[in-house]
């Protein structure tokens, strides 16, 4: 059976929630959705609260991940301990609240979904995730992984896709906010892209209002960052599993305005 996988890019402020739960029921029913991964770390700019986790299941996420802003809302850690459908990446200390790798139900089969951060340019103290995966790919049972790696160089997430070809189905990079066009299935048929993009506001600088991105590129003081105004956009990709093989089949952008 072919399983159909979407995976969402970072959802920024209220306007970017707004957009996804406004779009994602229509989206999923003509993808033939089956299973969907939604990066929402960045939902209170900042971090994410539970009520906004609360809202992205509901609007039928299967699972939220997160990344380097998941400490962000102190009010999200009982529920990062407690909801088996939040993730936070799996590579930093178990001292942390949270988890970052779960197995669930995507219709007949198991799906294991895993939560990395990159060590590039990310000073998260974080373990390396490529011997982490090698960890978690030996524990428990699936019939598929799917992984998001939450990395700043797209060098590091080239490295990682390569490591994992043939042992994962999907893995896809968040963090950057800027869709790229390297979709593709690798030649041992894991699906594959560098950075889904984010959902959330079209006119603005990776969700942020253009002019206090400005004015810190100018050395200036921007104050706390806000939301940019304006209709947002939903990026992300959607890759279809072969269950019986464990292989991606496909790869196709998504951008929904």
């Amino acid at each position: 059976m072919i399983y159909n996988i979407l995976a969402i890019g970072d959802v920024v402020g209220e306007s970017g929630l707004d957009h996804l739960v406004r779009k994602l029921g229509t989206l999923k029913r003509e993808k033939k959705i089956h299973f969907t991964v939604v990066n929402g770390e960045n939902a209170a700019n900042v971090g994410v609260l539970p009520q906004q986790v609360e809202q992205m299941l509901r609007a039928g996420a299967d699972v939220v991940t997160l990344g380097n802003h998941s400490f962000g809302k102190p009010q999200l850690f009982r529920m990062m301990d407690d909801e088996p459908a939040l993730l936070r990446p799996a590579n930093i200390s178990s001292r942390s609240p949270g988890h970052g790798v779960g197995i669930f139900d995507c219709g007949g089969a198991r799906v294991r979904v895993v939560n990395l951060i990159g060590r590039c340019e990310l000073d998260f103290h974080a373990a390396s995730p490529f011997e982490i995966m090698d960890k978690l790919l030996r524990d428990g049972s699936a019939d598929f992984t799917l992984v998001d790696f939450h990395a700043e160089a797209s060098s590091e997430k080239l490295a990682m896709a390569y490591y994992l070809d043939g042992r994962v189905a999907a893995l896809w990079g968040t963090h950057t906010h800027v869709p790229t066009a390297d979709e593709e299935v690798f030649p041992k048929g894991m699906g594959y892209i560098s950075d889904l993009g984010m959902t959330g506001p079209i006119r603005s600088v990776l969700g942020i209002r253009p002019e206090q991105s400005v004015e810190t590129f100018l050395g200036g003081r921007p104050g706390r960052y806000e939301t940019a105004d304006g209709p947002c956009k939903l990026q992300g990709a959607v890759f279809s599993i072969n269950s019986e093989t464990g292989r991606c089949e496909q790869v196709e952008r998504i951008d929904i305005r």
